[in-house]
């Protein structure tokens, strides 16, 4: 049986089924394991890691810890809650008016950035105004309806990660900072730390960035650095505001004071670090790298909520949540039908019930002409998240065009 505990309830003898964190966030070589002894233990908790989830079938027991079925059914009961609270529905775009321009900006942005991190490397200073003109049109998409550029956030290939991740951390803050209804010259700035966030890495060795395989203790701490050394850059760029600074050097910060580098806690951390730092999060664990399967957008919004109960701010998380929908435009949905849809536009006075493309049926194997639907006419429902590589389906055909 697997269940969650403590990571003060952890002892040695005990079966650890998953560490309960992003994969880049510990240097062990796997999530699951048996703890040998009490260094083991104290190695875990010296990562921030609160809680974690045994196996009692290979393992010692905590008799009265919940069960990870339970933890589940009180995530999903968190997630419909926040889906009952209806905003106004926001002024926007009609989607086949925004999706071409949302398209060619997506290809745009990822060049400059892959243009700019190299330019870095090789010691070049960053150059804001090839920049800027991108991130006004990025804010104006968002603006006009975030529908079209966010499910590009989800497309990454294994070998232009880094970059890309720039991007969709910038396009995903933009529609968080939307939500919070914050001043549109300051979501600018939040938009320019966000896609310079990670700029850092330009100056960690390529054969640690890039390498194919989970890094070691000592590759671990070299990557770490990458918030120090972007911050650097960032202060010797002339034009980069504090805010700016603030989401680059705060991302990896958590509210329980167990991130990096300042191990700052609580409100110590900037309002846009803390932002940041839940963005960052979501884009990484729901992407796939060479060496780790990215979990369904749907599922990793559900572990930023159990997070929030030690890593981040929990008004935030659920603010992120409702800017980005339950189930996140361009995801793949099972509906009660037996259908597989593709999540087109967010309803926003009802989360639960999106617009969706059905495209194919389980029972049959088969493709169906696609057709689009509003889940909150009471057509169908949503009972499941699936994997666009388990029905060998691109995601990128099916994206609002």
């Amino acid at each position: 049986m697997i269940k969650k505990i403590p990571v003060d309830a952890l002892v040695p003898g005990m079966y650890v089924h998953d560490l309960n964190c992003g994969w880049l966030e510990h240097p062990f070589l796997t999530n699951a394991f048996r703890v040998e002894d009490a260094a083991r233990v104290a190695k875990i908790r010296a990562l921030g890691i609160r809680e974690v989830y045994i196996d009692t079938c290979r393992g010692l027991d905590v008799p009265d810890a919940p069960t990870r079925e339970e933890v589940e059914a009180r995530l999903r009961q968190r997630i419909e809650a926040l889906a009952a609270r209806k905003p106004a529905p926001p002024r926007r775009a009609a989607l086949a008016d925004e999706a071409p321009r949302a398209r060619k900006l997506h290809t745009a942005a990822n060049r400059i950035v892959r243009n700019l991190l190299a330019d870095v490397r090789l010691g070049a200073q960053i150059e804001l105004d090839k920049v800027e003109p991108m991130l006004e049109s990025m804010v104006d998409s968002v603006f006009s309806n975030p529908n079209a550029l966010l499910p590009l956030a989800g497309l990454k290939r294994h070998d232009t990660y880094t970059f890309e991740h720039s991007v969709s951390v910038c396009a995903l803050m933009v529609a968080f900072a939307r939500e919070l209804e914050l001043p549109r010259e300051l979501i600018r700035e939040i938009a320019l730390g966000a896609l310079l966030h990670d700029v850092g890495k330009a100056k960690v060795p390529e054969a640690i960035l890039n390498k194919p395989a989970k890094l070691s203790e000592a590759e671990f701490a070299v990557m770490k650095t990458h918030v120090q050394l972007g911050s650097e850059l960032l202060r010797a760029t002339p034009g980069v505001s504090e805010t700016a600074l603030r989401v680059a050097g705060q991302h990896h910060e958590r509210y329980d004071g167990s991130g990096y580098p300042e191990r700052l806690e609580g409100e110590a951390i900037s309002l846009y670090g803390q932002m940041a730092a839940i963005v960052d999060v979501y884009d990484a664990i729901s992407s796939n790298r060479i060496y780790h399967k990215g979990m369904a957008p749907s599922e990793a919004l559900k572990k930023l909520l159990e997070w929030s109960e030690h890593h981040f701010a929990p008004k935030l998380v659920h603010s992120f949540i409702r800017a980005i929908g339950i189930y996140p435009s361009g995801s793949l949905v099972r509906l009660e039908s037996g259908r597989l849809a593709v999540v087109r536009e967010q309803n926003a006075h009802d989360l639960l019930h999106p617009q969706v493309q059905v495209i194919f049926h389980i029972g049959r194997q088969c493709y169906l002409p696609p057709e689009i639907i509003d889940l909150a006419q009471g057509q169908d429902r949503i009972v499941g998240h699936e994997d666009f590589r388990t029905w060998n389906i691109d995601p990128q055909a099916w994206l609002p065009a």
